[in-house]
């Protein structure tokens, strides 16, 4: 686990290129989950995404641990890759990103626009993943994995902030991809608010790491179909499902319409832009309305980057 000197460091290395990003209780949100709501916003980062801070903090890592590196390469759905390539551009080092066939237009060119090669390759983020392995070898490059002890650090910065700013939590609600959110949350939360319960939260069309929780070790699925894009991933991380055993509440799964009602009340409630996945610690809260009434809960809004026709579809319900 992470201590809270190496999360300080990478704070650093964060705030070097970026702010910390506002956490603010929304009373029209209170109203409609029943609980005081705290919203963490990295919605309001550089990328629009709290990727951007493992980013930063690996690269910089990268570059003095790997002074001669031709270049990095990365799988990314979109929040990742505008990471890596974000941060790759900041010490001058070229980035490649392999997106799955049919991905994000509008991440495909935000990766573009931070100075990335991009590669269309797979049919979802692990196919993509395949072939960002094979381009290594072949190009001589270095592999940026989706999940590192590097990557963790920084995005737990978010947690650092959230933890030493709002009063204190009775539960946070936390996305899960491949893990590295709610893994810095975990460390965050046992060295600075040790009576909060650390929720997480997948798509019912993604469900490995409900399955891997509720069995113990780990359980990949054949598709993860869902158009909580960020969410969307077949086989967990045996290293971040260790994390989330020990530290995690519960899991909860959320549906793919769950989630647009809860971009919608987003959008109602606080006029914020959320992806999916970024509205999906949401969805979890309003699911378990009950359970949760009268606590105070923080809500990771994790990015923003959604294609307008899909959003615009969402909000027309």
């Amino acid at each position: 686990m992470l201590s809270l000197s190496e999360i300080e460091r990478a704070a650093a290395i964060v705030y070097a290129a970026m702010p910390p990003t506002a956490q603010y209780a929304w009373p029209l949100l209170a109203r409609r989950t029943g609980c005081e709501a705290w919203v963490k916003h990295e919605n309001h980062t550089p990328i629009g995404a709290f990727k951007v801070r493992g980013g930063l903090v690996y690269m910089d890592r990268l570059r003095h641990a790997t002074p001669g590196s031709k270049g990095v390469i990365s799988a990314t759905r979109g929040n990742h890759g505008q990471s890596i390539a974000l941060a790759a551009a900041r010490v001058g080092i070229p980035a490649t990103i392999v997106v799955p066939l049919g991905n994000s237009v509008e991440k495909n060119a935000a990766m573009r626009a931070f100075g990335a090669e991009l590669v269309e390759a797979g049919h979802d983020f692990d196919a993509a993943r395949d072939v960002a392995v094979q381009l290594a070898g072949e190009r001589g490059l270095d592999m940026v994995p989706s999940f590192h002890r590097d990557l963790v650090s920084g995005v737990a910065t978010y947690a650092y902030e959230l933890f030493r700013a709002a009063p204190p939590i009775d539960t946070v609600y936390v996305p899960i991809g491949l893990g590295s959110g709610i893994c810095g949350t975990i460390a965050m939360r046992d060295a600075l608010s040790p009576a909060t319960r650390v929720v997480g939260v997948v798509s019912t069309e993604a469900p490995a790491y409900a399955l891997s929780f509720a069995a113990g070790k780990v359980v990949p699925t054949n598709s993860a179909d869902t158009m909580a894009d960020g969410m969307a991933v077949r086989g967990p991380h045996e290293e971040a499902l260790a994390v989330i055993l020990k530290g995690a509440d519960r899991i909860v799964q959320v549906s793919d319409a769950e989630v647009m009602a809860a971009m919608r009340a987003y959008y109602e409630d606080t006029h914020q832009l959320t992806e999916g996945a970024g509205a999906a610690a949401l969805a979890a809260l309003l699911q378990e309305r009950e359970r949760m009434k009268g606590k105070r809960v923080a809500l990771v809004l994790s990015g923003a980057n959604i294609d307008r026709p899909l959003y615009r579809s969402v909000l027309e319900g």
